[in-house]
């Protein structure tokens, strides 16, 4: 496949609305008025954005006051742009209210989640047959993708590598909790069909998965373009490069819309705590019998998942993977609390500042 430039996209549609404008937006923006239109966030590189309009794309900055409350536009948000063609400029101004919001945990001491994309509508888990093939690894994305409020899809690609595509999904399902499981191979073709009644128009499907699993690929094979550029991956270990390296959203040509993500080296499950229920909800009905309605499933009496683990009704491993799932959730949520509370102080210790400032102003 030709190498392309990873580059943001220029695409120009001719509505709003097969870029997933919906009322609710339409709502939202009717009190602006004069020099400002909506948009979409495309791309974001450094410290500027490129947006989506009617007319086209621009390219945009963010105002002084959307900065300084730390508020950044996040690929697929809908935007309020303050449009000044004749100097040339345009600024974003406010981020209309997300019906969806997909993060992932941050490294950082704050605990705060990273928003990886707004607007979703549906999450395409991408793993590969072979190395990335990881039961454990998926209950993780199951469950980020559950709490964004996006519905989430495994996709099993390069399938044309294993002897049985179907022998890939059987080791899945059992952890997918109903979610559908496809096997494709983006590089032939193969299965790519599966995925049509995902793909409607004014849909928004983001890519999340494993460096080298085949997103950019995938996103080349639907757009019938190359226009992401691909890698091989190392044999040793399954592994490929980062060759996306900014998240970006793509016009299909059947109407839907892609973000494609840089591969995720690590999957922090943040503050999802919302989505636990649905990523296991096997473990969630066992409960229904523990004797204490407190129960965490470890060592207390009367326990029925740790009986259904007992006897082999219930794996071990997954469990085994609920409870460590619990456990980061647990701390990533004393992390958030503490940098709360950290932010109210430095909020409150700028407050007290100016209010000094003001004062001695007066004294003079």
């Amino acid at each position: 496949m030709d190498h392309v430039s990873s580059g943001c996209t220029t695409t120009h549609p001719s509505t709003l609305r097969r870029l997933g404008w919906t009322e609710e937006d339409q709502k939202a923006f009717l009190k602006y008025s004069g020099p400002y239109v909506p948009g979409r966030v495309a791309c974001r590189q450094k410290t500027v954005w490129d947006v989506l309009t009617e007319d086209g794309s621009v390219t945009a900055g963010i105002s002084g006051a959307l900065r300084k409350l730390g508020r950044f536009p996040a690929v697929g948000d809908f935007i309020v742009l303050l449009h000044q063609p004749e100097a040339g400029v345009s600024t974003i101004v406010d981020i209309l209210p997300q019906r969806t919001r997909f993060t992932r945990g941050s490294s950082g001491r704050e605990g705060t989640d990273q928003v990886i994309a707004a607007n979703v509508d549906i999450v395409f888990i991408v793993t590969a047959a072979g190395h990335d093939l990881n039961a454990r690894r998926i209950e993780r994305y199951l469950a980020i993708a559950h709490a964004s409020g996006a519905r989430p899809v495994i996709v099993i690609n390069k399938s044309d590598r294993a002897e049985d595509p179907h022998l890939l999904a059987e080791r899945i399902i059992p952890v997918s909790a109903g979610i559908p499981v496809i096997p494709i191979s983006a590089l032939s073709g193969d299965g790519i069909r599966g995925l049509d009644p995902y793909l409607a128009p004014g849909t928004t499907i983001a890519l999340i998965g494993s460096s080298g699993v085949g997103k950019s690929t995938l996103i080349n094979r639907l757009l019938d373009n190359p226009v992401q550029e691909t890698s091989q991956i190392r044999e040793s270990d399954g592994r490929g490069r980062h060759t996306t390296t900014v998240r970006q959203l793509f016009l299909l040509k059947g109407g839907a819309l892609m973000i494609d993500n840089p591969g995720l080296r690590e999957v922090g499950v943040g503050t999802a705590s919302t989505g636990m229920a649905e990523t296991f909800p096997d473990i969630l009905e066992l409960a229904e019998g523990c004797k204490f309605s407190d129960c965490r499933h470890e060592q207390e009496l009367g326990c029925a998942v740790q009986e259904a683990a007992r006897s082999g009704i219930l794996s071990s491993s997954r469990l085994e993977s609920f409870h460590r799932l619990m456990r980061e959730l647990s701390f990533e949520q004393e992390k958030a609390e503490i940098g709360l509370v950290r932010s109210e102080k430095r909020r409150w210790k700028g407050i007290t500042k100016m209010a000094r400032e003001i004062k001695r102003g007066k004294g003079e």
